[in-house]
């Protein structure tokens, strides 16, 4: 049987799983695949003493470029340099890539699979968005026939967890990150999950494979979760409904609207029942209407299943290249401000009146403020109302 020899880059949280999975499950593998895989080396720069990786470990990762041997190279180093260099050189060196680098695959999707394409090999990254839900291969696959319409999603466990919490128990922000931390769902530094950013680029990067041209990080209007209040949640629970930050692309009226944001979600809505650390992501097609992918989207071996799912289909198509259409032209995206919603609102005073567009008044749950819902409005007319008056807080419905 034709072994197939992988090199690892990176044995941290991921890498290690993936050496895990690929021997724990070799003989599944083996005989699902055709192939068998060998894990001929792990780039790190650490020494791992005790560890059987010890036997396979490397510290230069010309080794691994230059041996004609290595059919595969796994990056989970994470960052983009030098994960970028050493990604970009197996591919040019004839070696296909398996990443869950979502940094690496925004920034430099387009140039690393046009380069997988014209050397008839592979840069797959299946775990880069989803972690261990299955979401690039249905786009890529299963849902190649569909216009797709949108696509929502629940794409950071943090911030789900995060906003479970605060809905369950009545918590503040501030205490429930706390908690989060401290049971390791949540950076030292959340910023990135929190703020947005993290659900920003796994968007992109969705948007991105969904209509074949690049959608930018900087171009998704994100807004975290930092500014969900304990009060806010009370008056989601009283309209029946429940607070959910999502990544969204839209196509409609000719044009794709994209954004990260909070937004008020109908009980009956297929994302509003994911909690805690879960991840879920709606697709909707014009012929097969919405299917939802749900799943953990992090963690060491669920992520690291995907990235050997990937190391799978690689070993399959060893030296042929699955078509994927993601090229570098900019996809055309309509300006935010153009883009309308419903608001949820509250603003200071017990007497306010809102001018300008029609508004559904909702009880007081507070001294001191008057809430409502507004009629359809665009994000230029909403953003001139709120420059102009004492808003306490707004969410979006959806």
């Amino acid at each position: 049987m034709f072994m197939i020899n992988v090199g690892v880059l990176g044995y941290g949280t991921v890498g290690s799983g993936v050496v895990e999975i690929l021997k724990k499950n070799a003989d599944l593998i083996t005989q699902k695949s055709g192939k068998e895989i060998n894990v001929k080396y792990v780039l790190d720069l650490r020494e791992f003493e005790g560890d059987p990786v010890q036997s396979v470990l490397v510290h230069d990762f010309e080794i691994i470029k230059n041996d004609p041997e290595v059919n595969i190279v796994v990056e989970t180093m994470g960052g983009l340099h030098p994960a970028y260099e050493f990604v970009k050189a197996s591919l040019e060196a004839g070696k296909n890539v398996c990443t869950s680098n979502k940094a690496l695959v925004e920034a430099f999707g387009p140039e690393l699979i046009k380069i997988a394409r014209e050397k008839n090999i592979n840069f797959l990254f299946e775990a880069a968005v989803g972690g261990g839900i299955p979401i690039i291969r249905p786009i890529r696959d299963c849902l190649c026939q569909e216009d797709i319409l949108e696509i929502s999603g629940i794409l950071n466990g943090t911030t789900n967890y995060i906003l479970t919490e605060m809905t369950d128990k009545g918590a503040a922000f501030d205490d429930v990150l706390k908690d989060a931390q401290d049971k390791g769902y949540a950076e030292k530094d959340p910023t990135a999950d929190v703020c947005g950013y993290d659900a920003a680029r796994k968007i992109a990067i969705l948007t991105s494979l969904s209509y074949g041209k690049t959608v930018k990080f900087e171009d998704v209007y994100t807004e975290g979760i930092t500014e969900i209040s304990a009060e806010d949640i009370v008056y989601a629970k009283k309209l029946d409904k429940k607070v959910k930050i999502l990544g969204s692309a839209v196509k409609k009226d000719g044009g794709i609207s994209i954004s990260v944001m909070p937004y008020l979600l109908s009980k009956d809505h297929p994302l509003a029942n994911i909690d805690g650390v879960y991840n879920s992501i709606m697709v909707v097609g014009n012929m097969l209407d919405d299917v939802v992918f749900t799943g953990q989207g992090a963690g060491k071996l669920p992520t690291a299943s995907a990235v050997v799912a990937d190391v799978v289909e690689a070993a399959k198509f060893l030296n042929e290249n699955i078509y994927l259409e993601w090229e570098e032209e900019k996809l055309p995206l309509i300006p935010f401000e153009e883009t309308k919603a419903q608001f949820f609102v509250r603003v200071k005073g017990n007497d306010f009146k809102a001018s300008g567009f029609d508004v559904q008044n909702v009880p007081s749950e507070f001294e001191g403020e008057t809430a409502f819902i507004t009629s359809e409005i665009t994000e230029k007319e909403f953003k001139a109302f709120k420059d102009s008056t004492e808003v306490i807080n707004y969410i979006r419905l959806k």
